[in-house]
């Protein structure tokens, strides 16, 4: 199999596993299972960075000397005009040009706003900025953020934090089979049997903190995380067998005939 390596906004990637840096029990077992992880790309909500000295930055600084590509995220914004606004802080401060927008009215649920969402989209798309919104699993919204200059759109499996899995896997093939740019299953993952059921749907890759942070043992569950992904993908290239109704002998009657 040639180097399976995909494109968001013009950078190549070899990892198909975004990674938060949320939640972990300690710095060690952070960089632990960012490393297992294999993961280029990290994300964390801007709210958590001291934008006002970010190379002092206690997050930043356990991945210091590092070759990742940061993806913060607005996180903890309501509205289009909240998320917009902290974008253009954190590109300011020179963490990234690269945003993960969300936005979330209700606090209980943390479910994506869809107006507020597009709209933000549309905005930073105009300022330049290499935008990923997270989103609900409504494929035609999710070709509106496309449509919109969204470099990736990110469909949440289920609620943020739930390790429910993907709740809706028809919706998320729809997504994928409509889509011109990459789709990346965003929140609700909990196994690595839910990693490989998303890859083998067709996605281009998954974020994931919760799962992984929260697990007994993070940096095994990074590994394991890491290599549904591979299996994943392998199973979708490869093309699994269609379902039938009925049985099918694997072996023909001609291999039964003694001459």
């Amino acid at each position: 199999m040639k180097k399976d390596v995909w494109h968001i906004g013009g950078h190549e990637l070899n990892s198909r596993f975004f990674i938060g840096t949320g939640l972990f029990p300690s710095p060690y077992v952070q960089k632990e299972a960012i490393r297992e992880s294999g993961a280029e790309v990290l994300t964390f909500a801007i709210r958590r960075i001291n934008l006002a000295s970010t190379e002092d930055d206690s997050i930043l600084q356990h991945v210091e000397g590092e070759a990742f590509r940061f993806l913060p995220n607005t996180s903890g914004a309501s509205t289009a005009e909240e998320a917009v606004r902290i974008a253009r802080l954190a590109r300011a401060s020179g963490l990234s040009d690269w945003i993960k927008v969300e936005i979330s009215a209700n606090e209980r649920t943390l479910l994506p706003d869809p107006l507020e969402t597009l709209k933000a989209t549309e905005i930073l798309v105009k300022e330049g900025f290499t935008v990923l919104p997270y989103t609900s699993d409504d494929p035609i919204l999710c070709k509106r953020l496309e449509e919109a200059g969204a470099a990736a759109v990110m469909p949440g499996a289920a609620p943020i934090g739930t390790g429910l899995g993907i709740l809706n896997p028809y919706n998320i093939g729809l997504i994928v089979e409509e889509a011109k740019v990459p789709i990346i299953v965003d929140a609700g993952l909990g196994s690595a049997a839910d990693v490989t059921q998303a890859m083998e749907l067709g996605v281009s890759g998954v974020l994931m903190n919760t799962p992984v942070a929260k697990a007994k043992d993070p940096v095994v569950m990074a590994r394991a995380m890491r290599l549904a992904i591979e299996a994943g993908r392998l199973s979708y290239l490869s093309g699994r067998i269609s379902k039938k109704r009925y049985a099918s002998a694997s072996s023909g009657h001609e291999q039964f005939i003694v001459k």
